[in-house]
């Protein structure tokens, strides 16, 4: 026989399809923060994203992942890593969106715009925004070198990819990364041991020479990179390129790249610097406000980045369950799934709703409530929204039973998913640094009194949220102490996502958030919505058609 059985009731494949105009919860959103949005960019990238050229791009740059070449074949140190023609074309598409150092150069809502598309890039490939992450969160760093911004910012802003290593007088476009912890500290940056000595002065300042190594060095390829080392005045932040500016190598030696249980796309590498030459930005002594800067837009990608995932998570189990028949009806019919993926919009668009609050927040710098919530909710969104990411990843991947699970030369996407997941509560401070950096920032300034504002237009709304609103402000004078960071994380996470979906999202989401997360008529696990939720209006939202 030539065959022993037809293939059918297998979902196809989600592909050739809106991102942008399928994901109503970030529609909203933007029309809530920013009316006057452009859409345009949002638009076309939410439609190339789809397309099945671009999904063979990410699967491609995952199963053929980047490879260190330390030497060329004549036996000379060259440190470089190799990526497949698909990352690069990734990286083109994401630099060409404006996704990395694009913002800083103005424009109404640039960050909520960079934030919007930024999701919906992670939708589709998450590791390769590492670089395109970094990049965004360095470039105001800069300023505490002014002739380095000067040569540099216009490059960063750039929407042209190079991935050439090159003086950069020479480049169209360049990236940059960032090498902060060591073998000894991970967090505690405080340990680092590495050295930097004065090695004189010239047109970009104050010159040193960085003698150390990174533990966890991400995308070595890029251009430049901002690193921590001790100066004679403590610990402190260079400017590093990987090309000097009379076009030699700089002495950066890969030793490794790190074999990650995912983000396999991206390079990860440990490196020693050799009496490498670097430059100081912003005062000898002062690196870790410095980093705090930049930290504080890497851990706004995080939340981002995870709302993504789960965006993207949520559309395959949606698609494949209104194909899928089991027991007589398709899966999307039976009671308990409709629960189980009511569930799972939920928590998707109420992560959507706090990252873009908080990506809202960044466009107002000159706003004091808006800089006051910045510093809130970025600890806030990064802990509460990737904490939640690995469950969500393991309940969606379920939906599709053994078929989630298989990665079938990379083509297995929800499992691609699955892996990724851990790296954004991992990166840029795990739960308890943004558990500890949150009762800082209730340390400094009025934020009881902030917090009540954010949360007054929603008063009203639902008895469980006024309950709550009214008894966060007392908790937040008494500032909880340090054994109690997070369960007072979970409690201002999710007031302010009920406030927010209150306002920009349906009634059938606002009430069954309010009811499950905040009212607690919900159990231990998803899919336990009460019964009075409606189900076919959530249902309807979330679907990705």
């Amino acid at each position: 026989m030539d065959a022993t059985h037809e293939v059918f009731n297998q979902s196809t494949p989600l592909v050739d399809y809106d991102l942008f105009g399928t994901h109503r919860a970030m529609r909203d959103a933007l029309a809530f923060h920013a009316p006057g949005l452009q859409l345009a960019p949002l638009q076309a990238l939410g439609r190339e994203l789809g397309t099945a050229a671009m999904q063979t791009h990410a699967r491609l740059a995952n199963v053929h992942g980047p490879e260190l070449m330390t030497h060329d074949r004549w036996g000379r140190r060259i440190d470089e890593v190799e990526f497949h023609p698909s990352y690069h074309a990734l990286m083109a598409a994401a630099v060409g969106a404006g996704l990395h150092g694009t913002p800083w150069g103005g424009g109404p809502h640039a960050h909520l715009q960079r934030a919007a598309g930024f999701m919906l890039f992670t939708e589709l490939e998450p590791s390769i925004l590492c670089p395109v992450s970094m990049t965004y969160a360095v470039a105001p760093a800069l300023r505490g070198n002014a002739a380095i911004q000067a040569d540099w910012s216009p490059k960063l802003q750039s929407r042209w990819y190079d991935p050439a290593l090159r003086c950069i007088a020479d480049k169209p476009g360049a990236t940059m990364g960032m090498g902060m912890t060591e073998k000894q500290g991970g967090s505690d940056v405080r340990a680092n041991t590495t050295q930097a000595c004065r090695d004189g002065r010239d047109a970009w300042g104050e010159r040193y020479a960085v003698t150390g190594h990174k533990w966890f060095f991400s995308a070595p390829m890029c251009d430049a990179f901002l690193v921590l080392a001790q100066a004679p005045s403590g610990l402190s932040c260079f400017f590093l390129p990987r090309v000097l500016p009379d076009g030699s190598r700089n002495a950066i030696r890969i030793q490794r790249l790190k074999d990650k249980l995912g983000n396999k796309a991206n390079a990860s590498s440990e490196v020693e610097f050799h009496a490498a030459s670097a430059w100081l930005v912003g005062e000898e002594g002062r690196g870790v406000p410095q980093i705090l800067e930049m930290g504080s837009m890497t851990r706004l990608d995080c939340a981002l980045g995870t709302a993504g995932l789960m965006r993207q998570a949520l559309a395959l189990a949606l698609h494949h369950a209104g194909q899928r028949r089991a027991f007589g009806k398709r899966l999307v019919e039976q009671p308990l799934m409709r629960n189980v993926l009511a569930d799972l919009a939920l928590e998707s668009e109420a992560a959507t709703a706090l990252a873009l609050r908080l990506a809202h927040a960044v466009d107002r710098a000159t706003d004091a409530h808006a800089q006051l919530m910045a510093r809130l909710l970025t600890p806030l969104a990064k802990f509460w929204i990737c904490k939640r990411g690995s469950a969500f990843g393991q309940e969606a991947m379920e939906c599709l039973g053994g078929n989630g699970y298989v990665e079938e030369g990379g083509q297995g996407v929800m499992a691609r998913i699955y892996r990724e997941m851990p790296v954004n509560s991992i990166w840029e401070g795990a739960g308890n640094i943004m558990a500890l950096d949150l009762l800082r920032v209730l340390r400094k300034g009025d934020v009881a009194a902030a917090l009540a504002a954010e949360l007054a237009p929603a008063r009203g709304a639902h008895a469980a949220l006024d309950r709550l609103a009214a008894a966060l402000p007392q908790r937040v004078e008494r500032l909880a102490d340090e054994l109690q960071a997070r369960r007072l994380a979970e409690e201002l996470a999710l007031a302010v996502q009920a406030a927010l979906l209150v306002r920009h999202a349906p009634p059938a989401v606002a009430d069954a958030f309010c009811a499950s997360r905040i009212g607690g008529d919900w159990g231990r696990s998803f899919g336990s919505l009460p019964a009075g939720c409606d189900f076919d209006a959530i249902l309807a939202r979330a679907a990705p058609h």
